[in-house]
């Protein structure tokens, strides 16, 4: 092969792993392991000390523990659902396969709306993290007083960033590498965390520690507690089926994509419940160094802030391979590091506002999990009920009204619908901002009926507007001895 040939074949290596084309089965590096650690890696980072401490505001330990587990396991169902298994099936970056369920441009329209603010939001806390862990490594080695939200959080949080964006420059290969030496050392740090706690505190002061912040409803805290954790579960849905389609097998994508996330974020955020209704406060970066002691506690929330930049990449990955399959012609000449960057600008602005997002952990992912529990809903009645799991790639990727799955405007009205009227049902039902609910909310939390009413609205309307004329795509899965294309 000569000189041309070697960089023809790079070219469709590169945009193949960017998200250009369906990857080949041969182009899948991820086995389950590999996607296991990426998963662990992403999932204990600060922030899930920080979920569990912000779970304590509302319920004591053994309250907490229910909550978590209900609330993680209900959202990591619908988001496993919706996102990891026609990515992997098919090799095909996730809001491309959402053409069907919204059309190209009402894809467009979520990704540079729901899914763009939802990860910037992330990445803007993740960064703000790190900044406020540097700090406070930062106040023991000098002894000073630093503020908890000073410049040096700021400029921790601008490094985080940077550093960020370099391990993403280098593509989706270089961070599931790193995450096989995180993954293991976050899981045995956060074992170490749990053994301090039990050392530290008794079984019964965990028992009788009272929450931080409740209402004076118990009923009503344990459910907000329930809806914050589906939220969360729900909240890797923007990321989760981009790097799925990394996978080998269904089996290396579905099972560390919901158990790895599952255990690994459970056990993090009991040691952060934990440590929050002992210590009384939810902030890990607080916590972690009188936990720990100067030394060990330094040390685990350095290891950890690490462990939060290689999240952001991660999540800035999926995104930003969204924005440019999203964006039509409009972004596709940009280079990756470029496009990379473009999207950390707004997350290193707020750098200077880090209170800001902060202070506003619990109302922003509830808030983000509004929308992205319709989506799901909506997303698993279109492919596993009325597309029965058949995507034809050919007719997926064709241009514009070649396409089967073409819709004038490019949009499916009916998946649009679907979101509207079951983020609008869980506003009404819940309010993040003001913590307002209605009566059945203390029964049905807000996210499962967000769900279904979304996945109901986007079956009844699909039905009458698409599948029984045939269009949006609907024509391929009622044609006899259709089964998909695979790659």
């Amino acid at each position: 092969m000569n000189r041309s040939e070697d960089t023809a074949t790079e070219e469709v290596e590169h945009a193949n792993t960017f998200g250009s084309l369906p990857l080949l089965k041969s182009e899948r590096v991820w086995g389950g392991l590999d996607f296991g650690w990426v998963n662990v890696a992403l999932a204990i980072a600060t922030w899930a000390f920080l979920v569990g401490g912000s779970t304590a505001a509302f319920v004591g330990f053994q309250q907490g523990i229910a909550a978590m587990m209900i609330g993680n396991a209900v959202g990591l169902c619908f988001m496993v659902l919706a996102s990891t298994v026609a990515s992997q099936r098919y090799g095909v970056e996730q809001y491309t396969i959402l053409r069907p369920v919204f059309g190209v441009a009402g894809v467009g329209i979520l990704v540079f709306t729901v899914v763009l603010l939802t990860e910037m939001g992330w990445s803007s806390l993740l960064g703000i993290m790190v900044g406020r862990a540097t700090s406070q490594v930062a106040g023991v080695a000098t002894g000073a007083e630093l503020s908890e939200y000073g410049p040096v959080v700021t400029l921790g949080a601008l490094a985080a960033i940077a550093i960020a964006w370099f391990i993403l420059s280098r593509g989706p290969v270089t961070i599931g590498r790193l995450n096989k030496y995180i993954g293991p050392g976050l899981l045995i740090i956060t074992a170490v965390l749990m053994v301090l706690l039990i050392i530290n505190t008794s079984w019964g002061q965990l028992m009788a520690a009272a929450p931080l912040e409740p209402f004076d409803d118990p009923q009503l805290n344990f459910m907000i507690a329930v809806e914050f954790n589906v939220a969360v579960g729900v909240s890797w849905y923007p990321v989760m089926g981009s790097l799925a389609r990394m996978t080998n097998s269904p089996r290396a994508a579905i099972w560390p994509a919901y158990g790895g996330l599952l255990i690994a974020t459970l056990l993090a955020q009991i040691v952060g419940m934990g440590a929050a209704l002992t210590l009384g406060n939810s902030d890990p970066t607080v916590w972690m160094i009188p936990f720990g002691g100067p030394l060990l506690g330094a040390f685990i929330l350095l290891f950890i802030c690490f462990a939060n930049i290689t999240s952001m990449s991660s999540i800035v990955y999926s995104t930003v391979l969204a924005l440019r399959q999203s964006s039509g012609r409009l972004l596709a000449g940009l280079h990756w590091k470029w496009l990379c960057a473009a999207f950390f600008v707004l997350p290193a602005v707020l750098a200077f506002f880090p209170q800001f997002m902060y202070e506003r952990f619990v109302v922003f992912v509830t808030l983000s999990g509004a929308f992205l529990a319709a989506m799901c809903g909506a997303i698993i009645v279109d492919y596993f009920i009325l597309r029965k799991q058949r995507i034809d790639l050919a007719e997926l990727y064709a241009p514009g009204k070649d396409s089967a799955y073409h819709l004038p405007g490019g949009v499916n009205w009916a998946g649009l619908a679907a979101v509207a009227a079951g983020s609008g049902f869980y506003l009404w039902i819940y309010n993040p901002v003001t913590l307002d609910t209605e009566p059945a909310f203390n029964v049905v939390t807000a996210s499962l009926p967000g769900a279904v009413i979304g996945g109901a609205v986007y079956w009844i309307l699909a039905l009458v507007l698409y599948k029984r004329r045939g269009a949006a795509g609907f024509a391929i899965t009622e044609s006899n001895g259709s089964k998909g294309n695979h790659r």
